[in-house]
């Protein structure tokens, strides 16, 4: 690093996760160079704007482009700190794709030097930094490499995944704790001297196995719980309970906190990470599977009630509220609202809309099934049945008397005040998830 002690930083990854890292990185003195495939990424970049929403990134990403400290290239240039944040999906076998990850490194091979350091932060199977080590070995023979070199290695390689919750990330990247596994521990301790320049949280000295084990773990973990949540919500259907007071009544044993029930689980993190510790150790996680499968089972099971909420009101106009996997974020990756909506706009064509706030389209699933994207006010004014998939503040807000008189299919416990079924007459209808 440079005697300043503000190292310049090659970002190679401009997405959810990339850009605000970045950004984060550059607003603590260093120049950050992002690096994106995408050339229209790239140019909003570098015009100060962003392309993804994220609460304060927009004024973030601008006040550091117009100090010169982020730029944005599809190429990457020699820097002290490289920090590699692309996407790691699976395939339909769920078997880990780590291509994008690889393709990162052989893109930095050529420029590393004597001092640099390379940090991986994208969510991976245990074992892809070494592989990053290996990769960079057979690429560049001049250099020495941590752990296949018994003399000072020229370059130092570690793992930090981020651990960050959609709509707090500048906050979390900064204030949150970091797992800083290395190669080596000389390579944790050069990764931790670049972290501390920006991060408030401690950060811990691991190995680059267990900071890989330890990310998956923590959304394994996430999707055990959710899965016991969805499972029960599914029970509770059956029996005609409402799902939400039994949760709420058990809660308040001093020593259960069931989580909250839902349409299933989206998200790049927790939908996608546990796969990976199964592919790891096929033959030893059972449960983690397992949970898997509740938890995508329980999208199928919200598609087939509403299906046949839908068809037993044959006349009704039907809104679907929200996309995202999430609240309030305008992230669409796995997401299961996303899912049971285009299914659902697939067999009911032109009854279906769709209203998200965090889109300026419907995507592209939704292209000639005759279901139209409307905002909030025209689905209260216009739609019979009220489908809600994401609890998004603004649909949160809607008051009883705007939803009273609706047929309501509440899959995120959002409307705990709506009527309840009635034996003889009512006025709407609330269904557990």
């Amino acid at each position: 690093m440079k005697s300043d002690n503000k190292p310049d930083v090659c970002v190679v990854g401009l997405g959810y996760i990339g850009l605000p890292t970045a950004a984060v990185i550059a607003r603590s003195g260093c120049k950050v160079l992002g690096i994106d495939i995408s050339e229209a990424v790239v140019e909003t970049i570098n015009r100060g704007e962003i392309h993804i929403e994220e609460v304060d990134l927009d004024g973030l990403v601008h006040a550091v482009v117009s100090r010169g400290l982020l730029s944005a290239s599809t190429s990457v240039a020699a820097s002290d700190v490289y920090v590699i944040a692309v996407p790691t999906p699976f395939d339909k076998q769920h078997q880990p794709d780590i291509s994008y990850v690889l393709a990162a490194a052989r893109s930095v091979a050529p420029v590393l030097k004597a001092g640099d350091v390379v940090i991986l932060e994208s969510t991976s199977p245990v074992g892809t930094t070494e592989q990053i080590r290996d990769l960079f070995a057979e690429l560049r023979p001049d250099l020495k490499l941590p752990g296949l070199t018994r003399e000072t290695p020229d370059v130092s390689i570690a793992y930090c995944p981020e651990r960050v919750l959609p709509g707090r990330i500048l906050e979390e990247l900064t204030n949150n704790d970091r797992s800083i596994g290395g190669i080596t521990p000389r390579c944790a301790r050069k990764a931790i001297a670049f972290y501390k320049l920006f991060v408030r949280g401690q950060c811990i000295a691991t190995d680059a196995r267990s900071a890989e084990m330890t990310k998956l773990v923590e959304n394994a973990y996430r999707d055990v719980n959710i899965a016991f949540a969805n499972e029960l919500s599914i029970v509770a259907d059956r029996m005609g309970l409402d799902v939400w007071e039994v949760i709420r009544l058990a809660n308040r044993h001093p020593r259960v906190n069931i989580l909250t029930p839902g349409p299933g689980v989206g998200g790049h993190c927790i939908a996608v990470d546990p796969w990976f510790i199964v592919a790891g150790a096929p033959e030893d996680t059972p449960l983690i599977r397992t949970a898997r499968g509740v938890n995508d089972g329980k999208i199928h099971h919200v598609i087939a009630r509403a299906s046949a909420l839908v068809e037993a009101h044959p006349t009704a106009r039907v809104a679907c509220l929200g996309l995202a996997f999430k609240a309030n974020i305008d992230d669409f990756r796995e997401s299961p609202a996303r899912l049971v909506a285009a299914t659902l706009a697939r067999r009911y064509g032109s009854r279906i809309s769709v209203v998200e706030p965090y889109a300026a389209q419907l995507p592209r699933e939704f292209e000639g099934t005759g279901a139209v994207q409307i905002d909030l006010d025209t689905a209260l004014e216009e739609c019979d049945l009220l489908i809600a998939l994401v609890d998004h503040d603004q649909f949160r807000q809607v008051p009883l008397a705007e939803r009273a008189a609706k047929v309501v299919y509440d899959t995120r416990g959002i409307w705990p005040d709506q009527p309840k079924p009635d034996a003889e007459a009512a006025p709407g209808l609330r269904l557990a998830s």
